[in-house]
């Protein structure tokens, strides 16, 4: 039997109680590690306008920088599902347009695609078309202007909403959702709601599964936030490597006679 994780896999995932692994890749290196650590969904997130563009918010991120990231993370992967997120501007005038980047991302190697917020008309047709559906509610980044910053969302009246919006978007026919920012209860009572899996960031340890970003847990961020952990200080060491080089090349000691031909 195949090892690949497919969409139905999560469902089967959630049903048996075993903990889905999620983390974002934007390369190729990344992937071959991702994959080799034997995580379940790797994401290409919009994500990658802040960790990797270096802009203050995913707004900026175009379609077609998602699907560059597409495809090279689709060839450092064999066994993990490749999520591809649909950026700002690419699905929110028509469930027409949403058909259409959806379909280029699945032309540059997505096994499904995720967007943000309660747009059920589109992830009907998307799905219809073949083409397996992630949802995202809570704080959803790309409307972090109406939100007025990155803040935990569904706090008291707020609950209901976020309850409703996750149970709509199961109806349209997404396979899985993404619980953003929210608290332990509201997660843990959407996930008792739901029959597809949840993947939780910010949100607690009651979600089926837990997405992360690539530069938070490798510890390339500046600072670590409350809703992530650093599993090891890999900025603090390519900053000594990089010292160590620069030293190495002032000094004249790098390359010496064993790097030279």
């Amino acid at each position: 039997m195949s090892d690949k994780i497919t969409a139905p896999s999560l469902k089967r995932m959630r049903d048996a109680g075993e903990k889905i692994v999620c983390l974002t890749a934007y390369d190729y290196p990344s992937a071959l590690i991702a994959d080799e650590a034997r995580v379940d969904v790797v994401l290409v997130g919009d994500s990658v306008g802040n960790v990797v563009q270096g802009y203050e918010t995913t707004i900026p991120v175009e379609l077609e920088d998602i699907c560059y990231h597409v495809r090279n993370v689709r060839r450092g992967l064999s066994r993990a599902l490749l999520v591809a997120d649909l950026p700002f501007g690419s699905y929110n005038v028509s469930t027409e347009q949403a058909m259409e980047s959806s379909i280029r991302l699945m032309k540059a190697g997505a096994d499904a695609v995720k967007l943000e917020g309660d747009y059920g008309d589109a992830i009907r047709e998307i799905v219809k078309a073949g083409i397996p559906v992630m949802g995202h509610v809570g704080f959803t980044p790309q409307s972090i202007h109406n939100f007025g910053g990155a803040k935990v969302q569904g706090r008291g009246d707020g609950a209901e909403a976020i309850i409703a919006h996750s149970k709509s978007i199961e109806a349209a026919g997404a396979f899985g959702i993404v619980l953003e920012l929210i608290p332990s209860e509201l997660s843990a009572r959407i996930t008792e709601a739901l029959t597809i899996a949840t993947i939780g960031i910010g949100a607690g340890p009651n979600c089926s599964g837990e997405i992360q970003v690539w530069h938070d847990i490798m510890g390339l961020s500046r600072k670590a936030h409350k809703h992530t952990k650093f599993y090891t200080n890999a900025r603090e060491a390519m900053l000594q490597a990089a010292k160590s080089y620069t030293g190495d090349v002032k000094k004249g000691d790098f390359p010496g006679p064993e790097n030279s031909f």
